[in-house]
């Protein structure tokens, strides 16, 4: 018998329902704020915190909350996802649609307005006056329906980029949208300099080949046996901004080939002997399995229905499925798996082909680079032709099981990939696991290549009953460091110094403790980014945080106050902006901190400096500018005797700068 064909996203699905085993909580008080200190607290705090949907425990070092707002009612118990930010607004994706916040006050953000148009995961970016937002589950519909979509193959269904005129951003018209083979997981914004005309997305499509009746062209079998394979390539959307209605794919590059399957470290003893327990007790049920990539789990009810009532179509059938439909889809189900995991690739006795896909790609156009966190592989992409990115170097590690996102640092020497290892539904934080699972990997860039140095991992050991994962984040702009804040789920926030690639170190945290005390809840940070000043979190089902670092000894007042000076009219984590710092004293400031810290100048010339600041600061004029010019010139002495010399150069050119500003 053949089987309609079925689109359905199991891949990450299924692999992170397997993966989640449950067990009791451990609870806590709320624990008060730790701040100002050098080392971390000990006892964590982060550990026993007590579990609540709305009431659970919080701990914070180094940094306090400014305010949580829940979503509104129409995405209340749904699913958040990613952010974006345009001017005083902050958008979140929520996999009903998405909702805007003015978050100009950080202590009262104010909702603008909350778009109702479902489809997972609905990603955000934004660019100028266009919003897009990603589509890929097949239950998304071109007319923002809440309605769903019933059949296999349908005209009706959306599985790729949504294009708004967000030119009012509380009224947003939805004017265009581009249709793709295995929809949009993620996107990424691309402005090409050389293009003004026009700007680019990369679309990042995880899910199942949809049918070629439903969209002509898409293609499943491998590409030796079909050279438009929709498979082992990403698309290229181009949409002109004078009418970004005529938005369309331009090109199809296959980044991945040659790649073969990476090794794989397989999961830790206590989640297989909970694996076997669950998958003995579902076939002793009757529950349908499969193996996927290699391992046998459990198919959850919701997608066995749809594949059921896809059989009892197939025989021109009504009413339930019958024991012969079953036995159908069971004989069915090795052909369905294949199709959707890229399986059967042609490769005879030789290697398992790498990955079919990226999750995520960032971006930083300023240097020509992007990193493609693609499944088994973090890439390193030359993107100079912006319509034909070309991977110039590859990394594989047996410690890593999902590459999910990547961030470079502000000077683009160096590159860090996270690990989605569970695919974000599983506990990977607690005490048992190592601290090299689902942690970030830290690349230096050498003659575009990728030298890795060490991982990070959120230190705080979780419980089995929170899903804790490295995910998003992006880089606070303080001078002179490579400092990030990145999302852990219900591991909450971690902000964290990876200067040295060798020895990142964490310096603030938020947390709170689990969703439920009972069972696996659905809740955490999706994403966590600096935007103007504050660290903006996207909480998976309590809405929205806002963050702020407090001064300590690992993070100066006069650091985060420079970090706070620079300013961006927009912000995709994807799409990284290259940090430019204006002239102020705080940025002077900052950089004696950091010479203080590092003993890079003398106790006394730190001592000098700064009374010689602040002096100046006091001055106006000629006075103040004269000032300035002596303390840079004397600086610029001090270099040549420092043990930091780079840093003492930073200093003079930002007392220098200062001196000629007006």
């Amino acid at each position: 018998m053949t089987l309609a064909r079925n689109t359905i996203a199991l891949a990450a699905a299924l692999l992170s329902a397997a993966a989640c085993a449950s067990s009791t909580s451990s609870t806590g008080a709320t624990a008060a704020p730790v701040q100002g200190s050098m080392s971390p607290p000990s006892p964590d705090p982060r550990i026993g915190l007590r579990a609540g949907a709305t009431d659970a425990a919080e701990a914070t070092w180094n940094m306090r909350k400014v305010s949580t707002t829940p979503s509104s009612a129409k995405f209340t118990g749904v699913t958040n996802s990613d952010l974006a930010f345009i001017g005083n607004y902050a958008i979140q994706g929520n996999y009903n649609g998405y909702q805007v916040w003015d978050i100009s006050n950080p202590a009262q953000p104010t909702l603008k307005t909350d778009y109702l148009c479902p489809a997972s995961q609905s990603d955000v970016s934004v660019f100028r006056n266009l919003l897009f937002v990603s589509g890929e589950g097949t239950s998304g519909r071109l007319d923002c329906g809440t309605q769903g979509v019933q059949d296999t193959v349908s005209h009706d269904r959306l599985r790729g980029i949504r294009i708004f005129d967000a030119t009012d951003i509380t009224n947003p018209k939805y004017i265009a949208n581009v249709q793709t083979c295995r929809g949009s997981h993620t996107h990424t914004v691309v402005y090409d300099p050389k293009d003004p005309q026009n700007v680019y997305i990369y679309v990042s499509g995880s899910a199942g080949v949809r049918s070629p009746s439903e969209l002509p062209g898409c293609s499943s079998l491998s590409p030796d046996k079909d050279p438009n394979s929709a498979l082992f390539r990403i698309e290229v959307i181009k949409v002109p901004l004078a009418n970004p209605q005529q938005a369309a794919i331009v090109s199809s590059p296959r980044i991945f080939q040659g790649l073969t399957a990476p090794p794989e470290h397989g999961d830790a003893p206590e989640d297989i002997a909970a694996q076997q327990k669950q998958l003995a007790e579902a076939k002793a049920r009757g529950a349908f399995t499969a193996s996927v990539q290699g391992r046998e789990i459990v198919i959850p009810g919701r997608f066995v229905r749809p594949m059921l009532d896809s059989v009892v179509k197939a025989r021109q059938g009504t009413g339930a499925a019958t024991a012969a439909d079953s036995a159908a889809l069971r004989a069915a189900l090795p052909g369905i798996i294949a199709r959707m995991f890229g399986g059967g690739q042609g490769q005879g006795d030789g290697p398992r082909p790498g990955p079919t896909q990226c999750h995520d790609i960032t971006v930083y156009p300023e240097i020509g680079l992007a990193g493609g966190a693609c499944g088994g592989y973090g890439l390193l992409l030359d993107i100079r032709n912006v319509a034909n990115p070309v991977r110039i170097d590859a990394a594989a590690d047996s410690n890593f099981s999902y590459w999910h996102s990547a961030t470079f640092n502000n000077d683009g020497t160096k590159i860090l990939f996270s690990d989605e290892w569970g695919g974000g539904g599983s506990p990977k934080c607690r005490a048992t696991d190592k601290m090299e699972w689902g942690a970030d990997a830290i690349f230096t860039l050498e003659n575009n290549k990728m030298v890795f140095h060490s991982y990070y991992k959120m230190p705080a050991a979780q419980t089995s009953l929170e899903n804790c994962v490295a995910h998003n984040g992006s880089l606070v702009p303080v001078p002179g460091r490579d400092i990030m804040a990145q999302a852990w789920y219900q591991g909450g926030v971690s902000v964290f110094d990876w200067t040295d690639p060798a020895h990142p170190k964490e310096i603030a945290f938020f947390d709170r403790g689990p969703v439920d005390s009972t069972e696996m809840g659905n809740g955490g940070s999706w994403s966590s980014y600096w935007y103007n000043g504050v660290i903006v979190s996207s909480e998976i089902s309590r809405g929205l945080d806002i963050l702020e670092l407090t001064p300590s000894p690992l993070l100066s007042q006069n650091e985060i106050d420079a970090a706070k000076s620079v300013r961006l009219e927009y912000f995709n984590a994807q799409q990284q902006p290259k940090f430019v710092w204006p002239a102020t004293f705080s940025l002077a400031r900052a950089y004696v901190d950091q010479l203080e810290r590092s003993k890079g100048l003398s106790a006394d010339r730190i001592s000098a400096t700064r009374k010689a600041l602040t002096d100046a600061e006091q001055a106006s004029g000629s006075a103040r500018s004269d000032a300035l010019g002596r303390l840079a010139q004397q600086l610029s002495g001090d270099a040549s005797a420092s043990g930091d010399r780079a840093k003492v150069e930073k200093l003079a050119t930002a007392v220098r700068d200062l001196a000629a500003a007006k």
